[in-house]
């Protein structure tokens, strides 16, 4: 269709000139004394349409005449450029194969190329097409590949000296990216160096945007807990939970992990009450923190009615006929109860009967309603289930215990014989 258009508008063009030339009888006169020329009009106008395209042509050779050396250049400039690339492509294969020297080598090359290329460029403002942009990312991402193979070879001079190089050449805005992804190798070398305070301080340096993302929190994470920071890794592991870098039972695996720490690093009871508020409500909620909590709070000598408080709002879901949850959160959530049964109330005594009542069969729960009962000097029921407890325990220390109390209240009873079968049934565990 656009031939055709072309052809038409050719044949219109044609039309117009033999219709405009045909009848013309005009003449130029020209006046070169003493001589006269006299030449027709369309003459005229065929010899200056030649006159201008022979200057045209002329001007046109002479300046390709002209442009030869700085083609020259062009073409030397593009060669050592994809030569550069090149370089740097195998910089990058050979680094990825773990051929480290060989990365290096050829890393370098780039930056020999990459300098060489500079110059030619100094010479004239359109020798090549390579910005100053790109000069800058492509040096820094050669002076990262150097460092990079640098690493794994422990070459930490020339790892650090390529380092510096890389920041400086990322240094401009246009290379923000790149100088964001050499802080992040650099804070990952620091880590691997076990050195995690000086990949905090990389970490510190990224732009706001940077410091959230999921791989420098991943870092501070690591370097966190390499240095026992618990409350800082916590709060990195929450971002994290919530950026969805984990799925969701490793985040809860490890934010229930981190919480325990924290939690266990309380040394007294204030600052026990400290860590457990500055926990989240969903983590509060975990019964395995709740009995950690309560439980590093008595051994703190800490309050007991504050422990029970704690335990209270898990107690159903613990104690529940079809709970899913251990024997031994159970039995940690007993020990807890138990070192506070002297001041045991009756409404909590009323939920250790109900709860046993509705497991009967749990000895956990059997030993510890005996034990309530006999502090309450209830000893024929205590006698009942503390030796229905011996039956099913399967914690040494519990059934220690138990044979110990039964060993108690044979003596209470004045039945040595019994008492002493007791002992030696609590002395082979």
């Amino acid at each position: 269709m656009r031939a055709a258009f072309w052809l038409l508008a050719l044949f219109a063009v044609a039309a117009a000139g033999a219709l405009f030339a045909g009848n013309n009888q005009a003449v130029v006169t020209v006046f070169w004394p003493p001589h006269r020329i006299d030449i027709s009009f369309n003459l005229m106008v065929l010899l200056l349409a030649g006159l201008f395209t022979l200057l045209y042509g002329a001007l046109r050779a002479m300046s390709a005449l002209f442009s030869l050396p700085l083609e020259a250049r062009r073409w030397r400039a593009q060669q050592k450029e994809r030569a550069m690339y090149g370089a740097l492509m195998d910089a990058l294969a050979h680094q990825l194969a773990g051929r480290y020297i060989r990365a290096t080598k050829s890393a370098q090359n780039a930056l020999a190329l990459e300098k060489s290329l500079g110059l030619i460029a100094e010479k004239g403002p359109q020798v090549s097409g390579h910005s100053a942009s790109r000069s800058n990312q492509l040096r820094a991402l050669a002076h990262l590949l150097v460092a990079e193979s640098a690493q794994p070879l422990q070459n930490k001079s020339l790892r650090d000296q390529h380092l510096q190089s890389a920041l400086q050449s990322s240094a401009p805005r246009n290379a923000q990216e790149v100088r964001e992804g050499v802080q992040f190798r650099a804070a990952r070398w620091a880590l691997d160096d076990g050195d995690a305070g000086a990949a905090l301080e990389l970490l510190a340096q990224l732009p706001q945007g940077a410091a959230r993302r999921t791989l420098a929190l991943r870092m501070k994470l690591r370097a966190s807990r390499q240095l026992r920071q618990t409350a800082q890794a916590l709060e990195t592991a929450r971002l994290l939970a919530k950026h969805r870098a984990f799925s969701p039972a490793a985040a809860q695996s490890i934010v229930r992990g981190l919480a325990l720490e924290l939690l266990g690093d309380a040394h007294d009871p204030a600052q026990l009450e400290r860590a457990w508020f500055s926990l989240d409500a969903s983590e509060r909620a975990m019964p395995e923190l709740v009995v950690h909590a309560a439980a590093r709070l008595m051994a703190l000598h800490g309050d007991v009615e504050l422990a029970r408080r704690w335990l209270l709002q898990i107690w159903d879901a613990v104690m529940a006929p079809r709970s899913e949850l251990g024997d031994s959160l159970r039995i940690k959530l007993i020990g807890v109860l138990e070192a506070g049964l002297a001041s045991l109330d009756p409404a909590w005594l009323a939920r250790i009967e109900a709860a046993q009542l509705g497991r009967p069969r749990d000895a956990n729960l059997q030993y510890l309603a005996g034990m309530a009962c006999m502090s309450r000097q209830l000893w024929g029921k205590a006698r009942q289930l503390l030796s229905q407890a011996t039956l099913g325990l399967q914690d040494t220390a519990l059934k220690r215990k138990a044979w110990q109390a039964l060993a108690l209240l044979a003596e209470q009873r004045e039945d040595p014989q019994a008492a002493a079968q007791a002992y030696k049934q609590a002395a082979q565990l």
